[in-house]
This record gives structure tokens, sequence and C-alpha cells, in this order.
């Protein structure tokens, strides 16, 4: 199904009922396609623990203030 931005404003509720039943919708703005309603799954994500960014330097040897010094240094060029 498409919809203009338009008719989007002024049928949301003709819109989102047909979300719940499993269709998709394509929001088109002048002519050109630049959105899609789909339905949303509610069921929560696995928990993968915390974030595989956070601790990334914990097994460093430097303590944080050594890595920030060195980090900060002006690079030589040889």
């Amino acid at each position: 199904m498409e919809a203009t931005t338009k008719y989007l404003r002024l049928h949301t509720r003709e819109l989102m009922a047909a979300v719940e039943r499993g269709e998709e919708v394509i929001i088109t703005w002048r002519g050109q396609r630049r959105a899609r309603l789909t339905g949303y799954d509610a069921s929560p994500e696995p928990a993968s623990g915390p974030n595989p960014a956070f601790g990334m330097w914990s097994d460093s040897v430097e303590d944080v203030d050594q890595q920030v010094r060195r980090l900060r240094q002006p690079r030589t060029f040889e």
C-alpha cells in the first residue's frame, strides 16, 4: 500500500490499522518513496551482556592516565 504524506496526516488511524493487519505502507512525498511503515515486534531482544566496546582496554597494562598522555604526544616522523 502507498500513501502520501498528506494522506498520512489526515488518515493516520486507517494507516495504523493497515499496519496492525500486517500490511506494509510506503509513504511518498512529491511522488518519491520516503518512508516505510511496518509493524513493531515488541518481543525483547536477547540480553547479550554489556556493550562489547565497554572495557575494551581492560587488558592493558598501562593505566588510563599513561594511555591518554601517550595518545596526546605529538607525532614524530622519521
